[in-house]
């Protein structure tokens, strides 16, 4: 077990390599490999971080090593060692093998300690940042600036404040608790029905935490089977599994000093929930095929739309495991507790889409706006923001009218404890209310527009300026 980044040595001569074991060894864990066959067992076996490869090698030079490694093994970190200076072989192991360092001999110890050093601060900035690569040969410096510039903007993008809610909403306690518990290392459990924006509020707990400048990483839980969730989250050696075709580093080691949020966690198998159990308790995790286990530092973030309270006693969900996850828990309430958020949301989701789109719509007539308060949204902020979606792309003017709306929000009756919005004049209230009247008996009988008049206690004349007014249109 260790904490220590790896690093393979591959040099024949075994004074050589004690020497560089005796330098490397308080900082980095080193394996050592006399020739090409053995280092490649050992790349077998292990996640290697760095590999600090002799240039003459019995049988095959150090570079064409490296260009192999390249091909099979592409995330350690690659250097030459060398006490021969050729300019082809150095022009070779950059542009050919992808070396990050030719390092020449004889090294200086501090020296060989600082290479190796920005080497791995390189590897763990390529795991962070999808858009850096060692092989563009960036300099440290500058790739660091380049990360911490996109986790400015994600912290920035994911403040609490950022969450659209109503004054007076229900979520404003979820939230309030997120931001209380952000600061704290302890993990979190977030449950809710699906939609919600579980997810969302992970991301603010984790930017708005000491661990924001660190990795973010994401998993759903419930999408894989248990091996392939196995080499997801703790990584695999090539040839672990049918279908391992590669070393893949997992997401507990992605997300080092950071935090790892665990969606529909209440989907995960017993046999499953016992290795994250062990990996929790332990703080640490072993790549599936590999021999060495390797110390993480995570948060953890769960969620799930299930009962894993209910789930405990049924002895569907580990008991020891729910209570490591729930350590805080935090509800969600459903959209149609909180229908005060509906035009929050809705006024935020309009803007965002419309920019997204490239169109010029401005806002939603008060019959469109009072159809989407009355319903109540069983697919949550995710359907809202999918008939915001679909609502834009069909519109052909500023204002969007009820007849965009789809068919099963135009015409399903609202919910009879249905409440008024919060936060408004009582002009707008008493607007949205008549708006909303005036569509459900539109509806109900079929826009015949006598029968509704008759109903209302309104002349003809009377209920067509009221349509007018509030852009109730008859759908095609």
């Amino acid at each position: 077990m260790s904490k220590l980044p790896i690093i393979l040595i591959i040099d024949d001569e075994r004074q050589s390599q004690e020497a560089l074991r005796r330098v490397l060894g308080d900082e980095f864990q080193v394996l050592t490999a006399s020739n090409a066959e053995e280092a490649e067992n050992v790349l077998d076996q292990e996640m290697v971080h760095a590999i600090l490869c002799d240039q003459r090698m019995p049988g095959m030079q150090g570079v064409d090593f490296l260009r192999n490694v390249r091909e099979r093994w592409p995330d350690p970190v690659r250097m030459i060692i060398s006490g021969y200076t050729a300019s082809e072989d150095i022009i070779a192991g950059i542009n050919e093998a992808g070396i990050y360092q030719y390092i020449t001999k004889p090294w200086e110890p501090d020296e060989l300690i600082r290479t190796i050093r920005e080497g791995l601060r390189l590897w763990q900035l390529q795991n962070a940042s999808a858009q850096a690569s060692l092989d563009l040969k960036v300099a440290p410096a500058m790739l660091e600036s380049q990360v911490a510039k996109k986790t400015d903007r994600l912290k920035r993008a994911h403040h609490f404040d950022r969450i659209a809610h109503a004054p007076h909403s229900p979520l404003t306690e979820a939230i309030d608790m997120a931001s209380r518990v952000a600061a704290f290392d302890i993990s979190v459990l977030i449950t809710g029905e699906s939609g919600t924006g579980k997810e969302l509020l992970a991301r603010a707990i984790h930017y708005n935490s000491p661990r924001g400048t660190k990795p973010f990483v994401v998993e759903n839980c419930g999408a894989l089977p248990d091996q392939l969730l196995e080499s997801e989250l703790f990584g695999c050696k090539k040839g672990a599994f049918t279908g391992a075709y590669e070393d893949r580093i997992g997401l507990f080691e992605q997300a080092d000093g950071g935090t790892i949020f665990l969606d529909e966690i209440g989907e995960t198998s017993p046999a499953f929930q016992v290795k994250l159990l062990r990996v929790l308790q332990e703080g640490e995790i072993r790549p599936l095929g590999a021999r060495l286990t390797r110390k993480v530092d995570v948060r953890v973030i769960a969620a799930t739309n299930r009962n894993l309270e209910q789930d405990v006693h049924d002895k569907h969900f580990r008991r020891d495991l729910y209570y490591r996850l729930a350590a805080f828990p935090i509800h969600i309430p459903p959209l149609r507790d909180r229908p005060d958020d509906i035009a929050v949301l809705t006024k935020r989701l309009l803007a965002d889409t419309a920019r997204n789109f490239g169109k010029t719509v401005t806002h939603l007539s008060p019959a469109a706006m009072a159809l989407l308060s009355a319903y109540d949204w069983p697919g949550n902020v995710r359907e809202l923001m999918n008939e915001m979606q679909r609502m834009v792309a069909l519109a052909e003017a500023p204002i969007i009218g009820p007849e965009l709306l789809s068919p099963r929000i135009r015409h399903r009756q609202p919910a009879a404890s249905a409440s008024q919005p919060q936060g408004q004049s009582l002009r707008e209230q008493v607007d949205l209310l008549e708006a909303r009247i005036l569509a459900e008996t539109l509806q109900r009988h079929h826009w015949n527009i006598s029968r509704v008049a008759e109903e209302l206690g309104l002349s003809r004349v009377g209920l067509r300026a009221k349509l007018a007014r509030h852009g109730l249109e008859r759908p095609d």
